[in-house]
């Protein structure tokens, strides 16, 4: 990791401006990933692999609406959910220090619909990994409680709970809190403000940015307004506004999109 928050300078702007997504995001990842604790080449073939099951080539599109209106569609991977984004790189980047280091872990997850489901997707058949999640039951669509109650591997465990997610997160905390069991389990957890999912997750607005300006070569460089629909404000949290204030508000407006369940 950086020891400050990096920022970029006009070039460098340009040159990712051209960039297709996944190699934006392995240029962003790697100003916070040491290459001797991955090497960019490894970085690159990581992210590649968490983005070859993504339906659309681009991996992330963006739609131009009318009278300066953009979309960017970012449900376009195996769960239908904008988390399919960061948790797929997510789940490279753990399974290649796993085995790295030759260690297991437990993943625990508590989720309201869609979390669970892209947690799985991103770890399903991992030989390092576990992953236990709790959903409430009746409280989820129903394609997000098939999409988690029917995959079939070793490592995926899928419990039912009652009450709803706010609820279910209380018994997690409490499992987390004992530092001594945890430690003994190899816990861990995929939740909203993990780094490497807000650290993918940045990508987005750089990727949508370079979309909706015209050109690298204005000054003062074009800004553009972002409306993001949230709940936990996880993908909210990425926006690098300290490090690039043209991501605040103007004429170029941008909606992030995702199924609504």
């Amino acid at each position: 990791m950086p020891e400050e928050i990096p920022h970029l300078d006009r070039e460098t702007l340009k040159q990712w401006s051209t960039l297709s997504y996944p190699a934006l995001v392995t240029e962003l990842c790697s100003l916070f990933i040491d290459p001797e604790l991955m090497p960019k080449k490894d970085l690159k073939g990581l992210i590649d692999q968490a983005f070859s099951r993504f339906r659309h080539r681009d991996v992330v599109h963006l739609s131009r609406l009318k009278n300066g209106l953009n979309v960017l569609e970012l449900w376009h991977g195996v769960t239908y959910a904008f988390k399919d984004l960061s948790m797929s790189c997510a789940g490279q980047f753990l399974q290649y220090f796993l085995e790295k280091r030759q260690k297991h872990i437990t993943i625990v997850v508590g989720t309201s619909g869609d979390t669970g489901s892209s947690a799985i997707e991103s770890v399903r058949g991992a030989k390092n990994i576990d992953i236990i999640v709790l959903l409430p039951l009746g409280r989820c669509s129903k394609i997000q409680e098939l999409q988690m109650t029917t995959v079939i591997e070793g490592n995926v465990h899928v419990f039912g709970v009652e009450g709803d997610s706010d609820e279910l997160d209380k018994p997690i905390k409490d499992v987390f809190a004992d530092v001594a069991f945890a430690k003994k389990h190899n816990l861990m957890s995929l939740n909203s403000i993990n780094w490497s999912r807000v650290l993918v997750q940045m990508a987005h607005y750089f990727f949508a940015y370079f979309q909706c300006a015209p050109s690298m070569d204005i000054y003062p460089l074009p800004t553009v307004e972002v409306v993001v629909p949230t709940g936990a404000a996880g993908n909210l949290a990425a926006c690098p506004d300290a490090a690039w204030p043209q991501l605040q508000q103007s004429s170029s407006r941008m909606l992030f999109s995702e199924p609504n369940w």
